[in-house]
């Protein structure tokens, strides 16, 4: 594998509704299907849960079942493992996209912008950091779900190459979240992957899933299957994303600005 590229898998699938142990167990199925190049693999937002509330009940501490399984996983399979889990830290509750490294190591953005409309503010703490992870020569933007609907917070200063948006996005809303994809890549010329979960959870909310993987021009490189358990594997070339922004230098002419948290 050379540096300039990056297989990255998302998986979509339903989610046992606050049945951590289930969850774990059905990834962990889906994760002997990767191919052997797979080098990151994304998982949908609360991906141990679903879009639960329950966080006296559900959250996990940074050195819980979950996370000790992330890890193992990522050893085993020797890929880092991606996506979002209710987290229990420092008296708070914290909706966490965490980024597992084969050598154990982690990086983590906590959601930012919270869903008001389901309750999620009075549950858990907003996160504070815009965070930048870095994987061979992807600089990566991690966002969960609502953060998708706010450019200013996704703006590109020319310090990522990659934006991934893990989701609970209910299918009453699925154009929204395909049309806003494809905006966050052509506004930052970067590529774009959104894995969204399937099914109907306990509060009879469906999800159509609709997960894909953009290019730095609005295009479709692959889109899952609509509605059913499905896994998208792409491989992304940063060359490609360099040569087109030297072609086409959008990026230099974007306004300045502070983004104050």
């Amino acid at each position: 594998m050379t540096n300039d590229y990056l297989h990255v898998a998302l998986i979509q699938t339903g989610l046992q509704w606050e049945d951590a142990s289930a969850n774990r167990c059905h990834f962990e199925a889906l994760f002997s299907q990767l191919p052997d190049e797979t080098e990151l693999v994304v998982l949908p937002e609360m991906f141990s849960t679903g879009f639960s509330m329950k966080v006296d009940r559900q959250a996990e501490p940074m050195d819980g079942k979950t996370i000790y399984w992330l890890k193992d996983q990522a050893a085993i399979h020797r890929k880092v493992m991606a996506g979002s889990l209710m987290i229990k830290e420092n008296g708070g509750y914290f909706n966490r996209f965490v980024f597992v490294h084969p050598d154990q190591t982690i990086d983590s953005y906590d959601k930012r912008h919270l869903f008001s409309m389901g309750q999620e503010q009075v549950h858990f703490v907003p996160g504070r950091d815009r965070k930048i992870v870095q994987i061979k020569s992807f600089r990566i933007l991690p966002q969960i779900c609502y953060d998708l609907r706010f450019p200013v917070f996704s703006r590109n200063r020319n310090d990522y190459d990659l934006l991934i948006n893990c989701a609970n996005w209910p299918a009453s809303r699925s154009e929204v979240w395909k049309t806003l994809l494809k905006a966050r890549a052509i506004e930052n010329q970067v590529y774009v992957a959104g894995v969204n979960r399937t099914g109907i959870d306990a509060n009879k909310i469906s999800y159509s899933g609709d997960s894909m993987i953009i290019d730095p021009k609005g295009k479709e490189m692959v889109t899952a299957s609509n509605g059913k358990e499905d896994i998208l594997v792409v491989k992304l070339s940063k060359s490609s994303l360099d040569q087109f922004r030297r072609k086409f230098p959008v990026l230099p002419d974007a306004d300045n600005f502070s983004l104050y948290l």
